[in-house]
């Protein structure tokens, strides 16, 4: 078997003889992924590989976007038996509530499953928030977790006054809903509304939701400062209720006086993600995006898609944020609750195109709130949202007020665990389903390079990916391949490591990257295995787009086993 030569043009990392590798390097300089090269120096190799001596190297040209296709080679294991126990690729956010905010609790839940805390503003304090935080804080100096923090702002929320005892209202009874604050001469059927713009923009014929539909009220008569409405799904009425009007969105501004208050204390608290409420167009995220960089802040914007005008914007809208959360309550309560699923969906689909990550959240398993069991709805739903693909769920009032929340977070994990387990073991359903990398080439080039490594990890059988990087953004691109192994990203930046905990199947930890790639690449394998997350003999992909002892930055894939 005759082995061509290297090309002269394509830059190959000097590599340790110690190291069975196979590699690709795609060299910057020339800007092109044509050169998708593998070299070995492997004395007992695959059927398609060449053997060398020990001593040389020599390679064969391989097309890497046809790497699904090789049907030899001693790494090759069938999909099928593909054994991914223990493994969990999607992360879990978890609010945190008085029954959850003390150390005890957060370290039991982080040891449970959780990956990131939520802060929701809409209540408590910023000292109770700040003493959260510093608990959060603590156990992350203990060196087990690194539990990253979003801030959830409270946004332009349209909520009733107070009542002075709750009330039952029937089908059929009228209701007033006004903006006069003479509250004393209020009769039993009315309440106050936070909102004074709330009279223009509701009209006759329009129905309003309380707290998303647990009641709702047919609107029959208007006058310049009152709504009159009729019962049409009765209910128990509290103090304080969130309103909606069925297909509109308040013209309230995206970003309160208050919102911003709660942003300047998550700057100076060093908070991960920010949670935008109620986003209507993509200007309020790119507004958001650049107060925080003005100020030197690296979090990531999340929108939260929960309005009628989000889903009209959709796309700008997200491409303008880091991520998204999927606000199924509100968006529910906006647009047909029908199409929430569809919307859900969409959503996942626009930010694996774009390499952003996805949390779905609301009502996952609102029923363990009160009852130790989740319904089968609710495993259902939960997994729907895995195989779509998306990076996170969450857990809003189940771990923040709830009867039981390891019992709600154990259930979320394991069910996420087992949809992963399955979808490896069946080749043909979404969750791994490979994405078309020339389509998404344009949105960066070096996806080709990512979904290469994926594809290789995938048929390799590799213990894990590892990626070396200081912005974040080349284990996105992994990330968003979804390949069928964990990632391992390597980053000097301590807080890049909390932020990258939100994406799919990353597992990121600080390590210093040297100028000896070498060193760097021994030093990380070293952890490794110091973690548990390999072992001698096991087989790791290794790619990165900076590894060079040279000027000049260097597109890698090695393929090496772990000594």
């Amino acid at each position: 078997m005759t082995t061509p030569a290297f090309c002269s043009n394509i830059p190959i990392h000097s590599l340790s003889s110690r190291s069975s590798f196979i590699t690709t390097s795609i060299s910057k300089k020339n800007n092109t992924s044509s050169n998708n090269t593998i070299a070995t120096n492997k004395t007992r190799a695959p059927k398609w590989v060449a053997i060398s001596p020990r001593n040389s190297v020599q390679s064969t040209q391989l097309n890497l976007n046809s790497v699904s296709s090789w049907s030899t080679g001693e790494f090759l294991d069938d999909d099928k038996i593909w054994n991914m126990k223990g493994s969990r690729m999607s992360k879990i956010v978890c609010t945190l509530g008085p029954k959850t905010c003390d150390v005890q609790s957060i370290e039991k839940l982080a040891e449970t499953g959780m990956d990131i805390v939520r802060l929701n503003m809409s209540h408590g304090t910023h000292e109770w928030h700040e003493n959260v935080i510093k608990n959060v804080r603590e156990i992350n100096s203990k060196g087990t977790f690194n539990l990253a923090i979003l801030l959830d702002t409270k946004g332009p929320e349209v909520r009733s006054g107070d009542l002075k005892t709750p009330l039952k209202v029937k089908r059929g009874q009228q209701f007033t809903w006004t903006i006069r604050k003479d509250v004393e001469n209020f009769d039993t059927n009315m309440v106050d509304v936070s909102y004074d713009d709330f009279i223009n923009d509701v009209k006759v014929g329009d129905m309003l939701l309380v707290d998303g539909g647990m009641c709702s009220f047919l609107v029959t008569d208007m006058t310049d400062t009152d709504v009159i409405s009729e019962c049409i799904d009765g209910g128990t009425l509290t103090s304080r209720r969130h309103l909606n009007v069925r297909g509109k969105s308040a013209s309230l501004p995206a970003i309160t006086q208050k919102d911003w208050e709660d942003i300047d204390f998550g700057i100076k608290m060093n908070v991960d993600f920010y949670a935008l409420s109620f986003v209507k167009h993509e200007n309020d995220v790119s507004r958001l995006i650049e107060y925080l960089r003005n100020k030197n802040c690296k979090a990531y914007v999340l929108s939260k898609i929960e309005s009628a005008d989000a889903v009209h914007r959709l796309r700008p809208i997200l491409e303008a944020s880091d991520g998204a959360m999927v606000a199924r309550g509100d968006l529910g309560a906006e647009i047909p609750i029908e199409d929430v699923p569809l919307i859900q969906d969409e959503i996942i689909g626009i930010n694996r195109e774009i390499q952003k990550p996805t949390i779905v959240a609301t009502h996952m398993l609102e029923s363990m709130i009160t009852y130790p069991t989740p319904t089968r709805a609710e495993v259902a739903d939960i997994t729907e949202a895995i195989r779509q693909g998306t990076d996170a769920t969450m857990l809003s009032g189940e771990t923040a007020n709830g009867s039981f929340p390891i019992k709600a977070l154990t259930v979320m994990a394991t069910v996420a665990e087992s949809v992963v387990s399955q979808d490896n073991a069946l080749s043909n359903t979404d969750l791994f389903s490979p994405l078309n990398s020339d389509a998404y080439s344009d949105v960066d080039p070096r996806f080709h390079l990512a979904f290469n490594a994926s594809t290789l990890a995938s048929r390799l059988n590799v213990a894990t990916i590892v990626v070396f990087t200081r912005t974040g953004t080349y284990a996105k691109l992994i990330s968003a391949t979804r390949p069928r192994c964990p990632i391992v990203a390597f980053t000097p930046d301590s807080d890049l490591v909390r932020r990258l905990t939100l994406l799919w199947g990353i597992k990121p930890y600080q390590m210093e990257l040297l100028d000896d790639p070498e060193e760097t690449i021994s030093n990380a394998i070293k952890l490794l295995k110091e973690k548990g997350l390999v072992c001698s003999g096991d087989n790791i992909v290794i790619s990165s787009d900076m590894l060079s002892k040279g000027l000049e930055t260097v597109d890698t894939i090695q393929v090496r086993r772990v000594r």
